[in-house]
């Protein structure tokens, strides 16, 4: 009899062994997600290469779900693995530096300016592409006004009369990149004459002949005339500061 009693509790024995068992595994389990949330828990962002967006609004698109602040997600989520379609952006890269920092690059689309087209700014890359339309204004992206077109359609180029626009686009975009003299506007003429807008301040350039020289001198001319409202006529500089001339208008 004893014997038998003793075979009716190994059941017993084992149900409650396995029953320890498992919640030793199930306490490891939460232990171990407990120390990966708080040692992977992101607590510095760098973002490099924005301009459009704020370092803000790119960590909210990266940084998303219920482990969107964990870095040992992150780095398993966007592993060889970059972020596209993304309005303005050509891709993201995410990398994770240590357990609480990560780093996201950011690529974004190479603009030369945007065109105004019913009631949204149509933006187009170096060779006149419509590569975003938007309905907010990005700052260091000039808008070029002078070209006429009938229609716009995204992905395609601007159907203007002489493509040989976007080249001079090109040229005076870089230059102002150069010395640092980004214009939010930039006007053309039908002889392609050029005009330049900062504020209230307008930079007649004239034809783009010596447009490296009449850029390199804005840098120590334009701080002068901030608050102003007139013309700065530069289309006849031949290296001489003389030449210069600015018609004051107003004060803003």
């Amino acid at each position: 009899m004893k014997r038998n009693a003793d075979i009716m509790k190994l059941p017993n024995i084992r149900l409650k062994v396995g029953i320890i068992i498992f919640l030793g595994i199930i306490n490891v389990l939460l232990l171990a997600s407990y120390f990966v949330l708080l040692h992977f828990a992101v607590r510095n962002v760098v973002v490099e290469g924005n301009k459009h967006y704020s370092a803000a609004e790119i960590r909210s698109m990266i940084m998303t779900g219920y482990f969107g602040d964990n870095s040992l997600y992150l780095s398993l989520k966007y592993k060889n693995k970059d972020i596209k379609d993304v309005p303005f952006v050509e891709t993201m890269d995410v990398a994770v530096q240590s357990n609480d920092t990560i780093k996201i690059t950011v690529y974004e689309k190479a603009l030369a300016g945007y065109v105004e087209y019913l009631g949204r700014f149509m933006y187009f890359d170096n060779k006149g592409v419509v590569v975003e339309a938007s309905k907010v204004i990005t700052k260091g992206i000039p808008q070029i006004t002078g070209i006429t077109f009938d229609h716009v359609v995204l992905y395609e180029k601007l159907p203007v009369e002489n493509e040989e626009i976007f080249q001079n686009i090109l040229t005076i975009t870089k230059l102002m990149n150069k010395y640092n003299v980004i214009s939010d506007r930039i006007q053309f003429d039908k002889d392609f004459n050029v005009m330049l807008g900062y504020g209230g301040v307008k930079v007649n350039i004239g034809q783009l002949e010596r447009l490296d020289e009449k850029l390199m001198v804005l840098p120590d001319i334009l701080p002068a005339l901030e608050g102003k409202k007139g013309v700065l006529h530069m289309a006849n500089y031949t290296g001489d500061r003389e030449d210069i001339i600015f018609i004051f208008i107003s004060q803003i």
